[in-house]
């Protein structure tokens, strides 16, 4: 394993840069069985309202009968709007009530107005909906339940349960592999759709969201699992824009009041190209000024882990491309604050190794033992963090959850630059009889155990690199 590390390295390094700054490059995002078409998604930097700009969307809350939406409603209303446009948490969008009854959101990068309508538009109303056989036929008579698929029911048919019953919603496959909707019931709805599905076999019944019938599917057989799927009995099923509105509609609940649009506008970036140019080059400054520091101090230790923070840096923003994380103004600084924390776990190694050096092992022992000692103290920082942005993700708003997950990934690349890239550089490098000179490390000649620097002393076993 040691061997092929280098190589290893070497591979997710180009595989980081090509993701980086290769023009065009796009990546698959579904591959339909049935037809063997395949849909991609080209990588490219999402930014946020303060640097490029955005959407933003009013809508207004609508009265239902006699009841008016409340404080309380309009809190709710917000919260299900910002859960379903980020359900990542890496889109970053501003939600907020304004006034009495109205909701404004601004997404960052978006310019298709009607999908992002579409998705935050809907109530998310799902209903069960059984089908007589006498309006609808069975499955040995031409049943009319084809009809309506897509389009609201021809006549209003008492539901069996709603969306309430559900407890989970996820993309999932058909019986020919298309794009589907896999749901499961909490103990009240499952129980009422065994009870119905085992007394009405070869009848139909209609799942209907927001009125529309999503899909009619017959009743094969009793339902007793608590679990279904929603699909579309068509070739490749739901599209996937589809699919992920719907269960994030689903996810996330229905609203307390319909909605409607009021307004709607292109907004430009918040920050002007000077402000953002200064802002990065204050960033580019405190990077090499981290650089600088480890470099005097360190020296040659300090140039790997300059080496390393560059490749870091390379790694966390491939993510970014990948995920992909909508970066602000903020997440930038945030970004260059991560590369000065992603030292910290070289510091505490370099630390180390010099003291093993000044307790007179050889330098290749003295490196090891610097790597294996600080271990300790890097796994209980770095999981001390991941627990916080994990809590952070888990409970927090969309721009906390954005925070969350950018803290994250930059602790988990950080380790594995720390102590792998960084460590199988110096294995390299001490195998050079030119590299193993005291000053190099930061160490004096004078500061040893009366004896040549890099010689193991006695009863000491030479290190192996």
């Amino acid at each position: 394993m040691r061997r092929s590390l280098p190589l290893i390295i070497i591979l997710i390094g180009l595989a980081a840069f090509a993701v980086d700054f290769l023009p065009n490059l796009k990546i698959p995002t579904f591959a339909d069985p049935s037809s063997g078409a395949a849909t991609s998604r080209k990588l490219d930097t999402k930014l946020g309202l303060d640097l490029a700009g955005g959407i933003s969307v009013e809508y207004q809350a609508q009265p239902v009968g006699d009841k008016t939406p409340g404080s309380g409603d309009m809190e709710v209303i917000r919260t299900i709007i910002e859960n379903r446009v980020n359900s990542t948490g890496v889109t970053e969008p501003l939600v907020q009530t304004q006034g009495a009854d109205r909701v404004v959101i601004e997404l960052p990068g978006e310019t298709d107005k009607a999908a992002v309508e579409k998705l935050v538009g809907s109530t998310g109303t799902l209903e069960f909906v059984p089908l007589p056989a006498a309006d609808y036929g069975t499955t040995t008579q031409a049943g009319q339940f084809q009809a309506t698929e897509g389009a609201p029911l021809p006549k209003p048919e008492p539901a069996l349960f709603g969306g309430d019953q559900i407890s989970a919603a996820n993309p999932a496959q058909d019986s020919k592999g298309g794009r589907a909707i896999g749901f499961s019931l909490h103990d009240k709805g499952s129980k009422l759709f065994a009870d119905y599905t085992s007394k009405h076999v070869g009848e139909f019944f209609a799942i209907v969201l927001d009125g529309t019938v999503v899909s009619a599917p017959s009743i094969n057989g009793a339902i007793t699992g608590g679990s279904g799927i929603i699909e579309t009995g068509t070739i490749g099923g739901f599209s996937t824009a589809e699919v992920n509105r719907v269960v994030t509609t689903l996810r996330y609940g229905s609203l307390p009041f319909p909605i409607k649009v009021v307004q709607d506008q292109q907004i430009n970036p918040t920050l002007g190209a000077e402000f953002l140019r200064q802002s990065v080059l204050a960033g580019a400054i405190g990077i090499l000024l981290v650089f600088v520091f480890m470099l005097i101090y360190y020296r040659l230790p300090g140039l790997v882990a300059d080496a390393a923070l560059i490749y870091y840096a390379l790694l966390v923003y491939a993510i970014f491309r990948l995920v992909p994380v909508t970066l602000t103004l903020a997440g930038i600084a945030g970004f260059v604050l991560s590369v000065g924390m992603a030292v910290d776990a070289n510091i505490l190694i370099f630390e180390r190794t010099k003291e093993e050096l000044r307790l007179g092992k050889s330098l290749p022992t003295a490196i090891e033992a610097g790597f294996s000692r600080a271990w300790n103290s890097i796994l209980d920082s770095n999981v001390s963090s991941l627990i916080t942005a994990t809590i952070l993700y888990q409970f927090g708003s969309s721009t906390i959850r954005g925070f969350a997950l950018v803290l994250i990934i930059g602790v988990l690349i950080s380790m594995f630059t720390a102590i792998t890239v960084t460590r199988t550089i110096l294995r390299t490098i001490v195998r050079r009889q030119s590299t193993r000179r005291a000053w190099l490390y930061g160490v004096n000649d004078d500061e040893f155990e009366a004896r040549p620097f890099g010689r193991p002393v006695r009863g000491e076993a030479r290190g192996r690199v």
